[in-house]
């Protein structure tokens, strides 16, 4: 029970890691606030926490309006009394181009999602935290942009590797103040955002080649190094770039 009675918003919780994070954090006792787009999806994820018994709240919308991130604290405060933890969890990938073909209108969209709706967040969320006396921000990032890169993903390293400057920034400025914050940074996951790995397995196969542990990461590996992040178990951790990608940014073999 690393989360008992911790408030803890998650957006980025209808699939994936974020949905894995929904319920890890639910079963080590936090009450959960999810955000999403995909309401219906959502609701399934949040009727999954509900029939253990958990304490959940939906909040679908969109990580792109600004007045989303402040919905999603107004409701930790509304149904369960603060907020002690956030995890920052929703991005896209984008269309792969090569940067001299790149749309700027998608270059600023990928941005927007990826990047500024973490400002967003961590504009509505550190008031809260700092109302509890301290809490725990943890936003996913990527090896990309970080330790390598992928030819046509320019738009999507630029952006991921903007998120650790934030978690930094963050980090020096609220750390006195019992603010942590870090990013998640995961390899080659089996989720809908990794190609069409989940549906064909040559796709599979190459993608966990590049990894040394030569497979993928199942959603709810990276869900647990979350709960470390958010949880104080990682009470002395703060502005890291936390690499979980079996070995990814290493193997050249």
């Amino acid at each position: 029970m690393l989360l008992k009675d911790k408030v803890v918003v998650i957006a980025g919780a209808s699939s994936g890691i974020g949905a894995a994070a929904a319920k890890l954090f639910a079963e080590h006792g936090a009450k959960v606030v999810l955000g999403a787009r995909r309401e219906k999806e959502l609701r399934a994820v949040a009727n999954d926490i509900l029939g253990d018994g958990r304490q959940v709240a939906v909040v679908p919308g969109d990580v792109d309006d600004p007045e989303y991130a402040d919905r999603l604290v107004d409701v930790a405060k509304k149904e369960f009394g603060g907020l002690d933890a956030a995890f920052n969890n929703a991005g896209q990938t984008g269309p792969q181009t090569m940067v001299a073909e790149t749309d700027p209108r998608v270059w600023a969209d990928i941005i927007q999602t990826n990047l500024t709706s973490g400002f967003h967040a961590a504009r509505a969320q550190i008031p809260a935290l700092l109302e509890r006396g301290g809490g725990s921000l943890v936003f996913t990032g990527s090896f990309v942009g970080y330790t390598a890169t992928v030819p046509g993903m320019g738009a999507y390293a630029a952006s991921k590797a903007g998120l650790v400057g934030l978690v930094q920034n963050i980090a020096v400025e609220y750390g006195s103040k019992n603010v942590r914050a870090n990013a998640l940074l995961p390899g080659g996951t089996l989720t809908r955002l990794a190609m069409d790995a989940t549906t064909n397995p040559e796709t599979e196969a190459f993608i966990a080649s590049l990894h040394a542990l030569k497979r993928m990461a199942k959603p709810e590996e990276i869900a647990k190094a979350a709960l470390f992040l958010a949880s104080d178990l990682s009470s002395f951790v703060t502005g890291s770039a936390m690499l979980v990608d079996g070995g990814n940014s290493i193997n050249k073999v």
